[in-house]
């Protein structure tokens, strides 16, 4: 449709090309043309013809949408009809050997044909503004909170886009100096506070909220307002997440539970990473999780010479490799099948690709099925830790950062002691090594795979119970983007041996995580939907911590990463204790695995009541589950 209009331009415009040529001449000479001035006339109208259209196609008029013309359209009209009139002028003088043409001609056909084009856009714009008045009965009748520049440019699209079913009745503002003013002839109805009485006196049915950089206490606020008055809530994401190539109305979305948890945006040194990563060969293990596949993406931002996926599981590999490759396709990626585990593998790729960066993302995290699986864990966690390790040290391998998590401090289950013993080996060999090696410690993300978030909405579709372990059990969240961004700024800033610690914000009690997303889904708490508690788990802690006793803090230039003291480790005794750990592992002596652990992470505490460490029970409980 828009390309049948932009076709329709061309013989309009040569129509008032036309028209203005002939109007400057009739004005010219009084309404009649004489005589001796029709050759110069007839000569210039084709010159006109001839030139004005093309100069109008090469300055790309009918390239631009010129229902949203503005002032840098304006100049390139002037301009153009300027420089196609004089040239045209100069065509016809030349060609009627200087003689009989008026100069007042080029000055009223330039102001004429200025005004026609004019004038066909504004008659355009002033066609839809009546065409949309005549619609403002129509749709679901919604306000905007927010009449700043985000609540500006979002009405503009909504008011321009035949496809929204939405009938903006007025905005919504905290400042005072906004009240009862317009924005495109919508009023601003009042505060925020004055929303119950608004909905109710202007029948609204929605909100969008318009606030980009809004806190989470202000979008909790909101969402209580809006639940008071029985409203649909819609919202642009945050700041940080905007896309500046989409049209904001493509970007409205719901209310989401990373909107309640008042992240803040990641300020980055981005030319620190571009400098870092541009122009190198990165690996990334493990290149197919929530957090691997995030640092790849991350990682292409900065244009390095080629990303190496090393991942085991065939399907995500194949995701993360298909979508780096569609969105950057100048980028070399070379998805790799293997495991950490296997020396040979990860040896043979190394040695391939001499990776100059590595992200160890690599690793068994889910803590209950580690409880019961201790000898995977310790193979996967620590033992392939220490293949992709050595084979970076080997081949010397500039910066390795290993992904690490707030479950390492003064571990209860096994996946955590199995991640402490793992910075405990990292640590050690940068007390040795070429390569920095560096570890990143962090919390819970949202959504990542087997998070609670992704079961809690499963549970809620099912028409509940939302299942808790514990009433008092509280986490610390952050988003994926916003951990992988940060690792890769605090990877900027290793020397070797650091263990960074990342900002995760105020801690979250899960069932306050429960409520709100049953209230975004649409339900009330404990009546729509119930929550049940089932006690905690096996390995798991009411609350996590991110430092342990003798790590102490250190604050670094970023606002949101820090730096714990390092541990120094015994190199030999270390070694030969892990040589005891992995004999055990293979072996399968299950409760010599913990004993071995407690042995290298000593502040690791099992709690036995939890679960019986035997290898009988496990296959015990097998064969009941079979029968």
């Amino acid at each position: 449709m828009i390309r049948y209009r932009r076709l329709f331009l061309l013989p309009l415009d040569t129509l008032f090309v036309c028209a203005s040529y002939c109007l400057a001449y009739l004005i010219r000479f009084d309404g009649t043309i004489p005589p001796e001035a029709r050759h110069v006339f007839w000569t210039g109208l084709i010159a006109s013809l001839c030139i004005k259209p093309a100069a109008f196609v090469l300055a790309g008029f009918y390239r631009r949408l010129w229902r949203y013309a503005s002032i840098p359209e304006l100049i390139l009209v002037v301009k153009t009809v300027f420089i196609s009139c004089l040239a045209s002028s100069l065509v016809t003088v030349i060609m009627v050997h200087f003689h009989g043409y008026s100069r007042s001609i080029i000055t009223m056909d330039w102001m004429f044909l200025n005004a026609f084009i004019f004038g066909r856009s504004l008659f355009w714009r002033v066609g839809r503004e009546y065409y949309h008045q005549a619609r403002k009965n129509m749709g679901i009748a919604t306000i905007i909170v927010g009449a700043g520049h985000a609540g500006r440019m979002l009405l503009q699209e909504i008011r321009h886009n035949d496809s929204m079913n939405y009938k903006i009745i007025g905005l919504l503002d905290d400042d005072p100096a906004k009240i009862k003013a317009k924005i495109l002839g919508v009023p601003i109805l009042g505060k925020l506070e004055a929303m119950p009485q608004i909905v109710k006196k202007c029948k609204i049915e929605q909100i969008i909220i318009a606030l980009p950089s809004a806190s989470s206490a202000l979008i909790r606020h909101i969402l209580k307002l809006s639940r008071e008055c029985e409203l649909q809530v819609k919202t642009l994401p945050a700041l940080s997440n905007l896309l500046e190539q989409d049209p904001l109305t493509q970007q409205i979305r719901d209310v989401n539970i990373e909107d309640l948890l008042g992240r803040d945006p990641v300020k980055l040194n981005t030319e620190n990473i571009k400098q870092f990563l541009v122009g190198k060969t990165v690996l990334v293990t493990g290149a197919g999780g929530s957090i691997g596949s995030e640092i790849c993406r991350q990682i292409a931002i900065y244009q390095p010479a080629r990303i190496i996926l090393f991942e085991n599981a065939e399907t995500p590999l194949y995701q993360i490799e298909l979508e780096l490759n569609n969105k950057y396709p100048a980028i070399p990626v070379t998805a790799v099948i293997g495991d950490i585990r296997y020396q040979d593998r990860v040896n043979a790729v190394f040695s391939k690709f001499l990776p100059e960066v590595v992200f160890h993302a690599a690793a068994y995290k889910h803590v209950p099925m580690m409880e019961y699986n201790p000898a995977e864990a310790v193979n996967n966690n620590v033992l392939g830790t220490m293949i992709v390790a050595k084979a970076a040290d080997a081949v010397n391998t500039r910066h390795f950062i290993m992904i690490s998590t707030d479950k390492a401090v003064n571990p209860v289950n096994t996946m955590g002691a199995t991640k402490r013993a793992a910075e405990m080996y990292v640590q050690m060999l940068a007390q040795q090594s070429k390569t920095k090696f560096i570890t990143v410690r962090f919390g819970n993300v949202l959504g990542s795979n087997g998070s609670v978030i992704p079961l809690f909405k499963e549970q809620i579709q099912h028409g509940g119970p939302v299942t808790i372990t514990h009433p008092e059990v509280i986490r610390y969240f952050m988003t994926i983007p916003e951990a992988t961004q940060l690792v890769l700024q605090a990877a900027t800033m290793g020397k070797g041996g650091e263990i960074f610690l990342l900002d995760m914000g105020e801690p979250v009690r899960i069932v306050e995580l429960a409520e709100d997303l049953i209230r975004l889904s649409g339900f009330q708490p404990h009546e729509d939907i119930k929550i049940t508690y089932t006690g905690l788990r096996p390995g798991e802690k009411l609350y996590e911590e991110l430092l342990l006793a003798g790590e102490g803090i250190l604050n670094t230039n970023h606002e949101k990463i820090h730096i714990a003291r390092s541990i120094a480790q015994n190199s030999d005794a270390l070694t030969e204790r892990l040589e005891v750990l992995f004999l055990y592992a293979r072996e399968m002596k299950i409760e010599k695995v913990i004993a071995a652990l407690q042995e290298i992470v000593p502040e690791f505490k099992p709690d036995h009541r939890l679960l019986p460490y035997s290898p009988n029970i496990i296959k015990l409980a097998e064969v009941r589950r079979i029968s």
